[in-house]
């Protein structure tokens, strides 16, 4: 397709405004309502304009075009907010990419209320990536549509003419609010019966009008309840696709940022050319490529996969893809029985299991570390920094600290904090490699065991990622271990998923049912932890919000007084 469809389609639109207004356009976009909902209808609304998208090489191209059609070339051009967003969501683009302007020339002839054409333009030189884009949108024409100005635009207006429009079969399909002309869109998809020849259509309130968008965004999300569950039911198959993806080391083979046509990505990693292009249409479909040319580039969601990035979670997708991606095919077993599926499928359970496969074993080790993101706030809680702050130093005991990624964190955030970390002993080798890549070996002492074998005498406690991975009765036992260990002074800091008190969305929720299938355990509300550290004698006294809706809850010793702030630094969240 070329700038001569756009010229057509130009002539097209401004033929239509011209034939048309808002009488005779309502029939032919809902052809249920009855007379009485018409002239409701009519009464408040206006025919404003129909609206195109065009893809002109430069703007005197554009302006040629519009005097060809018979439109005014002079109208100023403005920024389209919501257009060229929804452009950048489609196409998997940065909106700041994609210069979308909107003019809005008058067609003569229509009358003492002038109706326009409302042009979208966005400019794809000879040569330009843009090009698929363009080809793309001029074969679905996905913003064309009519448009009609609510003349009197009061909230309880809006939500009845909205809802009237969904009676007689229009869809909810975005909007938003353009700040540069304050005015509030809403878009629609027409009835399947609509006759008018565009699938779509606008209310345009002057204005800004944040509840009647927010409640026509909600319903845009909302799909047919069989459309819904089928969506739902292919979450293995994303599952998979992102797996294969990581262990076909495609992510890498994209690594330098430009776009890479399919046959020679293929080559490049020995994969059916294909077979290739349907998995990358999926993945493009998912967020984690973008079409370009007739290849694909890596999305920054992409980059996480490849191994050498930072915050690399490959190794969450082949554990998710792999072991755990078996184990939740038998949750049923779970549901059934209360016991892991992991264990049903494996002979043992899951930390038996990796250790005695090296690979398995470093494979879950960097897991954890992928998500170590959440661990960034940590060092800057008051019971570190005070500790941090004591004349005499002070020990950081990490139980269970797996790869040293945590404690890692806080000796290098505070150099005068001494380290000791307890692990199996097959774990202390990574943790040691950790350390000594930050450069905090030699205030680290390593020590391989259980969790009765926790030092005592630290003055700070880190127990990162662990209770959720016990029944309540050993999570006890573990911080009855660790309030052994504790001295009066010593603060308790737990880093777990809280399951919202409320039933809000929330990763707990998910990680709860990933715990209960393959190893047992299970996330937890704030008051069932506070329960949990008073049978160990330990006091909650707060707790914050980290990333990955992680929390990192405080404790200390029930029987020991609490402290201001003046006298140790620390405060109660």
């Amino acid at each position: 397709m070329t700038t001569e469809d756009d010229t057509s389609r130009l002539r097209a639109t401004a033929d239509f405004v011209r034939r048309h207004d808002t009488a005779t356009l309502l029939p032919l976009l809902l052809p249920g309502p009855d007379d009485a909902h018409l002239r409701t209808l009519t009464r408040h609304l206006r025919f404003l304009h129909a609206a195109v998208l065009v893809f002109p090489p430069d703007t005197r191209t554009l302006l040629a075009d519009l005097t060809a059609c018979g439109l005014a070339a002079d109208t100023p051009p403005g920024p389209s907010t919501v257009v060229r967003r929804r452009l950048a969501e489609r196409h998997r683009r940065e909106p700041a990419a994609l210069d979308v302007t909107i003019r809005r020339p008058a067609v003569p002839g229509t009358g003492p209320t002038p109706r326009t054409v409302e042009v979208f333009a966005l400019t794809v030189p000879p040569g330009s990536d843009l090009r698929a884009l363009a080809d793309h949108e001029r074969a679905h024409q996905h913003e064309a549509h009519l448009a009609f100005e609510v003349l009197h635009p009061e909230p309880l207006l809006l939500r009845g003419l909205c809802a009237l429009l969904t009676e007689y079969g229009a869809t909810p399909d975005g909007g938003g609010h353009n700040p540069h002309e304050n005015g509030t869109v809403l878009y629609f998809t027409a009835p399947p019966t609509a006759r008018a020849g565009y699938r779509r259509l606008e209310l345009y309130a002057p204005g800004e009008h944040p509840d009647a968008l927010a409640a026509h965004l909600a319903a845009s999300t909302a799909r047919p309840p069989a459309e819904t569950l089928l969506r739902l039911l292919t979450g293995a198959w994303t599952t998979q696709a992102l797996a294969a993806f990581a262990r076909l080391r495609l992510p890498e083979a994209l690594a330098d940022g430009e776009a890479v046509p399919t046959a020679t990505l293929a080559a490049r990693t020995g994969t059916h050319p294909r077979a290739l292009a349907t998995l990358l249409r999926y993945l493009a479909m998912l967020g984690v490529v973008a079409p370009e040319g007739d290849g694909h580039r890596l999305t920054a969601a992409g980059v996480l996969l490849r191994e050498d990035a930072e915050g690399s979670m490959r190794p969450l997708a082949l554990l998710y893809g792999g072991p755990f991606y078996r184990s939740f095919g038998a949750l049923d077993h779970t549901v059934r029985t209360g016991e892991p599926a992991f264990d049903h499928l494996f002979g043992e359970n899951h930390f038996d299991h990796f250790v005695r496969d090296p690979a398995l074993a470093d494979l879950f080790d960097r897991s954890m570390a992928a998500s170590a993101r959440m661990f960034d706030p940590v060092p800057d809680h008051p019971a570190l920094t005070a500790a941090a702050r004591s004349p005499a130093g002070a020990t950081v005991v990490d139980v269970a600290g797996g790869n040293g990624e945590l404690l890692a964190r806080v000796l290098t955030a505070h150099p005068r904090l001494r380290g000791v970390l307890l692990e199996r002993p097959h774990a202390v080798e990574a943790a040691r490699a950790t350390m000594a890549a930050a450069g905090c070996a030699d205030r680290c002492e390593f020590r391989a065991g259980d969790f009765a074998d926790v030092p005592e005498g630290g003055d700070v406690y880190l127990l990162s990622r662990v209770l959720h991975d016990w029944d309540d009765e050993r999570c006890r036992a573990i911080l009855r271990h660790c309030a052994r260990a504790m001295p009066a002074h010593a603060d308790l800091l737990v880093v777990e998923r809280l399951l919202p008190a409320d039933g809000s969305p929330s990763l707990a929720t998910a990680w709860d049912l990933h715990m209960m299938c393959n190893v047992g355990g299970r996330e937890r509300r704030a008051d069932h932890y506070a329960a949990l550290l008073a049978a160990a004698g330990l006091d909650l006294r707060g707790h914050s919000p980290l990333p990955l809706d992680a929390a990192l809850l405080h404790a200390r010793r029930a029987a020991a007084p609490r402290e201001s702030a003046g006298q140790q630094g620390v405060v109660a969240e």
